[in-house]
C-alpha cells in the first residue's frame, strides 16, 4: 500500500525560486508535448497518436526539454500519455454507456500559458545517499527536505512529486508500506456524514455508543471565508486576487487540518471497539443535485467529504479495516428500530413510504413514538444497507442515545485578509 507524506513549500522557502522555475518550465514542455498530440490527433485519428517513446524521440532535441534534467521531462512525457490514454478510455466507454457521463468527455488541453505544472522525482532522481537518513534531496534543487517517515526496508521510498497550488507548492513523499491483514470477524461500523454532525458513527457491537464527530468548527470556518471573500473579490485588482489566494489557502489547510484530526480519531476508536468492516454513506453526484436550500447547500457542498473517504480509507486499511462505500439513498427517511424496507435510488416500490419521520431538524421519530438522533437512524440504516444480517434476526438491541464529540484542541481560525 502506498502513502503520502506532504510538506508545504512557501514562497519565503531558500528552494522556492528554483523549484518555481523548474515547474514553469515543466508546464510549457506539457504544453508542447500536448500540441504535438493534439495535432497528431486531430490530423491522423487514434492510430496517429504518439506513445511516450514516440514522443521522447520527437521531442529530445527541443529547448523545452533541456530545460529540465532528462529524467524529468521523461516523467513529463509519461503524464501527457497516460492523460491521453486515459481520454481515449473515457471516450470508449461514453459510446458504450452515455449515462456514465455529463457530457463528451474532451482531448487534453493546454495549460495556462502562465501556469505551472507538477514535477514527478523518481527514486533515480532522488539522492540514495540522503534518503538513508530521512531526507529527500532531489535532482538540480539544492535542498535536503526532511521526513518523518523511516525510509528502508519496511517504509520502501517510490517517489517525489512536486504539485503546484495557489500560492504554493506541495512536497509529496511516496513510499510503499507493507499491507495490514484485515481483521476477521463481523464486527461493522457505519458512518453517515453531514454538516453539524460532520460524522455519525454507529456499530452492530453490542453496547457500542453512537457517537456524533461535531462539524460546527468546519462550518464556522467556511461561513468566515465566503463572507470575506465576497468583500474581496468585489475589489477586482491584482493585489486583491492575491490577497484572496492567501486567504483561499488558509481556509484549505485548516480544513485538512480538521479532516486529519476527526478520522484519526474516528479509526483509533474503531481499532480499539475491534471493528473490522467500515460502511461509509454516498451517493453517486450528491453534491450536484442536492437541493436542501440555499445556505444548507453551500454548507454541505464545501466540506470536502468524498477527501474525508479517502483519508478514512487508507487510515483504516493501515488499521486492518476494511471500508466498503454503500449507495445511501433513503436511509434518512427509513426508521431502522421498525425494520423498514430501504430502497435503491430509482427503485422504489410503487406505494413505499417510511414508518417514521423526522419531526424536526436532527430528531427522528418511529411509528410507535420513540424518538432518536436522525443523523444516528441514518447511519444505522446504511449498516444494515450494506449488511443486512448485521444485527441478526432479533430485535434491534442497539444504543441510539449518541455521545457528541468535540476534538482536542479548536479548530484555528482563518487569518482575515484585511
Amino acid at each position: 500500500m502506498q502513502l503520502v507524506e506532504r510538506r508545504v513549500i512557501k514562497s519565503n522557502h531558500s528552494a522556492y525560486s528554483k523549484i518555481d522555475e523548474m515547474c514553469f518550465a515543466s508546464k510549457s514542455l506539457y504544453n508542447s508535448a500536448i500540441f504535438n498530440v493534439r495535432q497528431a490527433f486531430f490530423f491522423g485519428g487514434k492510430r496517429q497518436v504518439p506513445a511516450y517513446e514516440s514522443l521522447y524521440h520527437l521531442m529530445k532535441d527541443s529547448e523545452e526539454y533541456k530545460a529540465l534534467p532528462a529524467k524529468l521531462s521523461q516523467q513529463v512525457f509519461k503524464l501527457v500519455a497516460q492523460n491521453w490514454t486515459a481520454f481515449f478510455a473515457a471516450l470508449k466507454e461514453f459510446y458504450l454507456d452515455p449515462s456514465k457521463f455529463k457530457k463528451k468527455p474532451k482531448p487534453p488541453g493546454y495549460l495556462n500559458k502562465d501556469g505551472r505544472f507538477c514535477l514527478v522525482f523518481t527514486e533515480q532522481a532522488t539522492s540514495k545517499k540522503q534518503l538513508g537518513k530521512s531526507l529527500i534531496k532531489l535532482s538540480s534543487i539544492d535542498y535536503c527536505f526532511e521526513t518523518s517517515v523511516i525510509l528502508g526496508n519496511v517504509n520502501k521510498y517510490c517517489q517525489s512529486r512536486i504539485v503546484p497550488k495557489l500560492d504554493h507548492y506541495v512536497l509529496e513523499i511516496i513510499y510503499e508500506v507493507a499491507n495490514t491483514e484485515i481483521k476477521p470477524g463481523d464486527s461493522i461500523a457505519a458512518i453517515d456524514f453531514g454538516v453539524n454532525n460532520l460524522m455519525a458513527i454507529t456499530s452492530n457491537v453490542p453496547g457500542f455508543q453512537p457517537v456524533l464527530i461535531n462539524g460546527r468548527p468546519l462550518k464556522s470556518t467556511n461561513q468566515f471565508y465566503n463572507s470575506k471573500r465576497a468583500t474581496i473579490q468585489s475589489r477586482s485588482r491584482l493585489k486583491t486576487n492575491m490577497r484572496l489566494k492567501k486567504f483561499t489557502t488558509s481556509r484549505n489547510h485548516i480544513v485538512k487540518d480538521y479532516l486529519h484530526r476527526a478520522s484519526t480519531f474516528v479509526i483509533n476508536l474503531l481499532a480499539e471497539v475491534g471493528i473490522n468492516k467500515l460502511v461509509l454513506g454516498k451517493n453517486k453526484g450528491w453534491k450536484d443535485s442536492i437541493n436542501i436550500g440555499r445556505k444548507n447547500n453551500q454548507n454541505f457542498v464545501q466540506i470536502p467529504h468524498a477527501q474525508l473517504i479517502d483519508i478514512l480509507t487508507y487510515k483504516g486499511a493501515v488499521k486492518g479495516i476494511d471500508v466498503v462505500i454503500q449507495e445511501e439513498s433513503y436511509t434518512s427517511k427509513s426508521s431502522f428500530l421498525n425494520k423498514d424496507f430501504i430502497p435503491t435510488y430509482n427503485e422504489k416500490p410503487q406505494g413505499w413510504k417510511p414508518s417514521g419521520k423526522r419531526v424536526k431538524r436532527g430528531l427522528y421519530v418511529t411509528n410507535n413514538g420513540i424518538a432518536l438522533n436522525a443523523d444516528v437512524n441514518g447511519s444505522y440504516n446504511i449498516l444494515v444497507k450494506a449488511f443486512p444480517k448485521a444485527f441478526g434476526i432479533g430485535d434491534r438491541e442497539v444504543l441510539v442515545t449518541p455521545r457528541k464529540v468535540n476534538l482536542e484542541g479548536h479548530a484555528p481560525k482563518v487569518v482575515s485578509p484585511f
